[in-house]
């Protein structure tokens, strides 16, 4: 069927369209071209002006996994406010809203960030369960002791390299994430803290070698989103330091920081706690590989979940309410969940919310910064329209700012910054830049060839830029409406994981099977998930996607 929009305000940076009032032609789940005039139209909807974007792609949310499962079932007790759609405590909802919720915002893509090798086929069956969205995972390396020794002992990269590659296509991911580099192993020896020069007290060797090494493997095995890195000493007063020696350490490969705003913090200050933010825009500056994704905090009740034990184990004498769980896990990572409230009275959660929004407002290249706020762990992301309200409405935003804690509101630049998000600064930040960091050609814009994933919102006669992205008027999934008018149309739609499957030699697999390690442990055979696997008993279609061509 060939639908037609007719009307619309249509914004794609990608193709330079940026409130272009122009028809957008659907056919086959599919973005296609204005068809010849002989060609009859199926179906025509009138846009009366809204605004077109494509649909949204959240690169960094804890949707799938473990650590999710192990959070809802400590908060048991709290269903009800973990569950409300969209509801200001909605901070951990079941897959099935989730994937509903997302979708109602208008976005198509979402990805978890923490996929652990041994846990991945739960990851997916997980992911598979969230309805209306499209997914993938972050492999999760550089804590396990394959890894550690294969760097500790100096192997060639190009065997170090077939590692990577073969854990990702195991794992059937999309890219590879590093969390605190050796140091969640680091923890398992009695090692609280491990910064960037620091040696491993086990194998000798530093978080700065572990993210050099595998920065180089994601670049050379042709993986298109960077080494996606969670910095050491998250959460600490002076961690700027080691954020800064991160970006050294790889050496001139690219990087992506994730959840950047807990790791931009100074020690300075009567609170020992400062704003580091403009130390990281300047840093971006002369680095022009590395990209970040915020974290931002928002306030209220949430729950943290996290690979990083040595950061969780410190951080559960905070917990609200009081209960927690630290898991080791197969010698290949950890998982710390500690639920917490963020408050805008109190000092340091109140000087989390306002870097965040510094590092926003600083970053004047909306195609190297991305909406996230780590969900769960900064916020839900059902507050994203929320934060986009605070970023494109200074009025709004310096009202917020007097509502926190004092100090936190003094030690600030909040106060001082006239910018405001516009449309295509929101576009490119949740749609183009997505899709090309994480190498989705055919999502992130409105071109023909693209999927049919559009949104259509309806601007807010008072400029609310959150009345706006909570509720499109309008959405289309695959060229299938699910959103008619503001009205919500259940469809059955397959789900699809996306997957890098990049390429390594047969070889490796004998030689790691054979090795003492694997065999002293269990069968690395054991970590592969194939296609047929994932759709026969896990439920989600398998697309080739974040691969550069070699």
């Amino acid at each position: 069927m060939l639908c037609k929009l007719t009307g619309g305000r249509l914004y794609d940076p990608t193709s330079e369209l940026r409130g272009k009032v122009q028809d957008l032609f659907l056919e086959d789940q599919r973005i296609v071209a204005a068809p010849p005039p002989d060609r009859s139209i199926d179906k025509t909807i009138d846009l009366g002006g809204q605004v077109v974007m494509a649909g949204a792609i959240d690169m960094h949310t804890h949707i799938g996994g473990g650590k999710v499962t192990l959070a809802k079932m400590l908060l048991s007790d709290y269903q009800r406010e973990r569950t409300i759609p969209g509801g200001v405590d909605g901070f951990l909802p079941t897959s099935a809203i989730t994937g509903q919720q997302y979708a109602r915002m208008g976005y198509a893509a979402c990805f978890e960030p923490a996929v652990i090798p041994c846990n991945a086929r739960a990851a997916h069956a997980e992911m598979a369960d969230t309805p209306y969205i499209d997914t993938g995972g972050y492999c999760l390396l550089g804590n396990d002791d394959c890894l550690l020794r294969m760097i500790r002992d100096d192997v060639p990269q190009p065997f170090l390299n077939d590692y990577v590659a073969w854990m990702v296509q195991a794992t059937q991911c999309i890219a590879v994430k590093v969390v605190n580099a050796g140091g969640i192993s680091a923890f398992k020896f009695q090692r609280q803290l491990l910064d960037v020069d620091t040696p491993h007290p086990e194998y000798g060797i530093t978080p700065g070698q572990i993210i050099r090494r595998l920065a180089r493997a994601v670049h050379e095995i042709g993986l298109v989103h960077p080494l996606h890195v969670h910095c050491s000493n998250l959460g600490v007063a002076g961690n700027i330091e080691s954020t800064l020696k991160t970006i050294a350490a790889a050496n001139g490969y690219p990087l992506h920081l994730t959840h950047v705003q807990f790791h931009s913090y100074g020690a300075d200050g009567e609170h020992g706690f400062s704003s580091a933010a403009e130390r990281i825009v300047q840093a971006l500056q002369r680095h022009p590989l590395v990209t970040i994704d915020v974290g931002q905090v928002m306030f209220g009740q949430t729950v943290t979940i996290s690979a990083d034990t040595a950061h969780q184990t410190t951080n559960r004498k905070h917990a609200s309410p009081r209960k927690s769980v630290i898991v080791d896990i197969e010698c290949e990572a950890g998982c710390g969940v500690v639920p917490f409230r963020y408050r805008k009275k109190r000092f340091v959660s109140a000087l989390q919310w306002s870097i965040g929004l510094e590092l926003f407002l600083m970053m004047d290249d909306p195609s190297r910064v991305f909406l996230t706020t780590d969900h769960p762990n900064g916020g839900a992301f059902t507050t994203y329209p929320h934060l986009l309200r605070l970023l494109g409405d200074r009025t709004f935003r310096e009202t917020a700012l007097a509502e926190i804690h004092p100090d936190a509101a003094a030690a600030s630049q909040l106060g001082g910054m006239d910018r405001e998000y516009n449309l295509d600064d929101i576009a490119t930040m949740t749609r183009s830049a997505p899709a090309a960091i994480l190498g989705l050609q055919d999502r992130g814009r409105l071109s023909p060839g693209a999927i049919a994933d559009v949104v259509c919102y309806e601007e807010d006669p008072a400029g609310n830029l959150e009345t706006m992205f909570a509720a499109p008027k309008n959405v289309f999934r695959r060229g299938k409406q699910i959103v008619t008018d503001g009205e919500w149309t259940p469809i059955d739609l397959p789900h699809v994981t996306l997957s890098a499957k990049p390429l390594h030699h047969a070889e490796l697999t004998d030689q790691l099977t054979g090795s003492d390690y694997w065999q002293a442990s269990y069968r690395i055979e054991n970590l592969m998930i194939g296609d047929d696997e994932m759709e026969q008993h896990i439920g989600s279609e398998v697309t080739v996607a974040g691969r550069h061509s070699l």
